[in-house]
């Protein structure tokens, strides 16, 4: 299943990133209603649209709808054994974070990739940056971005990048910037693909790294480009090229071979077991990390996430470690449908990123916004997506 995963995930993100990189993106960039993308998604012909659309909703803060889109072009059930079975009981639960950080002290390249749909694998990233500057960390790779001005202007605008444009990416960067971290950019050029993009993204980090030799990397991708082994078509990923052209172990971290599903009963035994509010990490009787089923796994660390748990429709995981701002009843100006997208401060006007999203609608009345502390311009947007009202608040 999980290579079946990767397949996929591979012709999906070949399709893409010729979209992206010749401006010919599938979807509008603009953030929109729900019932939009669901429309467009139906009405859609290409063969990816269901991938396109789910990522589409993942960057509108539609995390439930995103992981039903994206189950729609098939899900298979896991096939684990009694032997798995008894390697998660018989394993020592730890926090994710925890053992990552400490493992990050020893090394100085950490690879941790994501599902392009799942915003939570960068909130797990997010939740790295501090700890991993105070272990030497001072850079940070991001796959399919494009901005060169992103470290003067200190924030990511929509033009930076495709994936970039959603809200928990948006945070992630403004993070890491906050912190001091310089952001780099390491995708290879528009007619490189497939074992040529591989290569070439290994070259330009190579390059990066002894240019800029004062300071740990973070390299942040997307699925197998965190592999350190070989790999079908490609010889080797990214990160196994780096390993090999640089001589230098890396720390690679995986948060993609368990994801999340729509019906919980489809999800893996792992993510079913572990009943923790946080990511975890198996590790053996001799307190090595769980990297994989079989003995040449491509990652030094599995991350299992949990299921997602809600409040108020609106995912834990997104919503810890965050202040609630309710919008007054006084702004909705009897509005029936609207979207509220709340901004940093001066990020708006500039075309930044929006720190949070949400949809009020008949059936979603929910008005609370989850913000970290510091001062921002709320926007809100009526049905046809014209600015009705704006206003400045400080969390």
């Amino acid at each position: 299943m999980y290579k079946f995963t990767l397949m996929k995930e591979y012709f999906f993100t070949s399709f893409l990133l010729s979209t992206i990189l010749f401006g010919q993106q599938a979807y509008s960039q603009t953030y929109q209603f729900s019932k939009d993308i669901l429309k467009k998604i139906e009405s859609d012909s290409v063969a990816w649209k269901y991938q396109v659309g789910a990522t589409e909703l993942s960057f509108n803060g539609y995390y439930k709808e995103t992981l039903d889109i994206w189950d729609k072009n098939g899900v298979r059930k896991a096939n684990y054994t009694v032997e798995d079975s008894l390697r998660f009981v018989n394993s020592k639960k730890v926090n994710a974070k925890d053992i990552v950080v400490k493992q990050s002290a020893n090394y100085s390249i950490l690879i941790i990739n994501e599902a392009h749909h799942i915003p939570k694998h960068r909130t797990f990233t997010k939740s790295l940056l501090k700890d991993l500057y105070a272990n030497g960390y001072r850079y940070l790779g991001l796959e399919a971005l494009f901005d060169e001005k992103i470290n003067q202007r200190k924030f990511p605008v929509l033009e930076s990048g495709y994936y970039t444009k959603e809200p928990e990416f948006g945070n992630l960067i403004n993070e890491a910037l906050k912190l001091g971290f310089t952001i780099f950019s390491y995708e290879a050029s528009p007619d490189k693909n497939g074992k040529d993009r591989e290569i070439e993204q290994a070259e330009n980090i190579q390059r990066f790294i002894e240019n800029n030799p004062k300071g740990k990397v973070i390299i942040h991708c997307g699925y197998a480009h965190a592999f350190e082994n070989e790999y079908p078509a490609w010889g080797k990923a990214m990160a196994g090229r780096l390993k090999d052209n640089m001589k230098i172990d890396p720390l690679t971290i995986d948060q993609t071979m368990f994801l999340e599903k729509a019906e919980t009963s489809n999800n893996h035994l792992y993510i079913q077991l572990n009943d923790q509010q946080y990511p975890i990490v198996l590790l053996d009787r001799n307190e090595k990390a769980f990297s994989g089923f079989t003995k040449d796994n491509q990652t030094d660390i599995v991350v299992i996430h949990p299921q997602t748990t809600y409040e108020n429709n609106r995912p834990v995981w997104f919503t810890k470690d965050k202040e609630k701002f309710t919008v007054p009843q006084s702004k909705l100006n009897g509005y029936h449908e609207l979207l509220i997208l709340a901004y940093r401060k001066d990020e708006y006007e500039n075309g930044g990123i929006p720190a949070d999203i949400i949809e009020v609608t008949d059936q979603k009345k929910n008005t609370d916004l989850y913000l970290e502390k510091g001062r921002y311009t709320i926007v809100l947007k009526d049905r046809n997506y014209e600015v009705i009202e704006t206003f400045d608040i400080e969390v």
